[in-house]
């Protein structure tokens, strides 16, 4: 019944782009694929008619209904007979005001998944934001994961352009097999596109008052930039590729900055949300893995704090690592253990192999504390933490980490419109 449905939509929405003719811009990694693109459809949409996929609508599935402006039929019959009918019509008479650039995730769960929604929708700019131990499970290795983001960028024609993460380098040896025109982008120092002057600010409000502030700086021009309601390296990645998808179309980096200015972080996504007792939570439960742990912890880590405030990981476990679970997850009780955090709180089975390795690298025992089920590391953060101190929640999408964010969050009428179990 599902490849019914898949093929079903797939067809009707190859025929609506035929229809159509947008630009399409195709983004796919490991990690940050919706934060860029976000930030691409915010500086696009000063220019230019703009649609971008919901949600995390980048399957076999999601993307052909994020194409048609559908929603998910769940589990409903009806739901989706009247599904089929709004995609055929569409597809056959498209609305006249539909977006002349599409900006699309696209996922990789099993080998040759990209090909496959390449052949729906042919991208003529392909971003890639990183490389990671993401299933794993389905792939074997890391490497194998890298090649299949590749065949984003083998699927570009030559008048397109290849967007890269320059300080990756299994992203940037992609360049080799691209037929387009190849813009880097990062911190290193050749890269097309670079941040500069990286800061983070914070404090304590209803709203989390965070935000990343830095300089963009490309073809010898340099802007200010800053982003609203976000924190960590990972934001200012998503930011550089938005710009040079930006530059690539055209715009010149004060349209950008200006397009960057409007961005909102996806729920989720290392979002800075105001907590109880005057705290700020950093709230990155969307999914997780070694490569996006660490970034999330090294951002912890770096985050100034008053002198006898403490700062707190809940951490729950990564799912889907295959081969690679048990030394991911060591690698991240290793690191726990030596950015000086006051508690370390996990969640999950597997959670147990970097509580192992965190008492190994010298984290005290009575600083770690495990548990079975989320909703009790969140009680029983909720009782430990006092004004002033920082929580980062992360953990795999099956975890359901968002209510350990729920339990602690100043605003909690604002769930449904906040955290992101709301916009799946």
């Amino acid at each position: 019944m599902k490849k019914f449905v898949e093929k079903k939509l797939a067809r009707d929405a190859r025929r609506l782009l035929k229809r159509t003719q947008p630009e399409i811009i195709g983004i796919t990694g490991s990690v940050g694929k919706s934060s860029a693109k976000q930030a691409v459809a915010a500086v696009l949409g000063g220019k230019f008619r703009v649609g971008a996929s919901p949600k995390n609508f980048n399957t076999e599935l999601g993307l052909p209904l994020a194409i048609l402006e559908l929603p998910n039929g769940g589990h409903s019959v009806w739901r989706w007979l009247k599904i089929f009918k709004k995609a055929a019509w569409r597809s056959v008479f498209p609305r006249k005001d539909y977006p002349k650039v599409l900006v699309l995730e696209m996922a990789a769960d099993h080998p040759g998944d990209i090909a496959y929604l390449t052949s729906i929708a042919p991208p003529k700019i392909g971003v890639v934001t990183a490389v990671g131990e993401s299933h794993a499970e389905f792939f074997g290795s890391v490497e194998n994961v890298a090649k299949e983001k590749q065949t984003l960028i083998q699927k570009l024609p030559k008048e397109g352009q290849a967007v890269l993460n320059r300080d990756e380098e299994r992203v940037w040896q992609m360049k080799e097999r691209s037929k387009a025109q190849v813009i880097g982008f990062g911190f290193h120092e050749e890269a097309d596109v670079r941040a500069l002057d990286v800061s983070m600010r914070h404090v304590l409000e209803a709203d989390g008052g965070c935000g990343m502030a830095f300089k963009i700086t490309a073809g010898g021009a340099t802007v200010p930039v800053f982003l609203p309601g976000v924190i960590g390296k990972q934001s200012v990645y998503a930011a550089l590729a938005a710009a040079a998808v930006g530059l690539a179309k055209g715009m010149n980096l004060v349209e950008i900055s200006d397009g960057l200015a409007k961005y909102e972080p996806p729920p989720g996504r290392m979002r800075c949300l105001g907590g109880i007792k005057r705290t700020l939570l950093i709230d990155d439960t969307y999914n997780a893995s070694p490569k996006s742990a660490r970034a999330a912890l090294e951002t912890l880590r770096d985050l100034p704090i008053e002198e006898g405030k403490q700062k707190f990981a809940v951490l729950g476990d990564m799912l889907e690592l295959g081969p690679v679970s048990v030394s991911g997850h060591e690698e991240i009780g290793k690191m726990a253990a030596e950015i000086g955090l006051g508690c370390l709180v996990l969640v999950g089975e597997r959670m147990g192999d970097a509580k192992k390795a965190a008492l190994a690298a010298g984290m005290p025992a009575d600083k770690i504390f495990h548990f079975s089920k989320t909703e009790d590391a969140g009680r029983f953060v909720q009782e430990r933490m006092h004004q002033g101190d920082i929580v980062l929640a992360k953990g795999s999408r099956g975890m359901h980490m968002e209510c350990v964010v729920k339990e602690l969050m100043a605003e909690p009428l604002r769930a449904a419109e906040l955290l992101v179990e709301a916009h799946e």
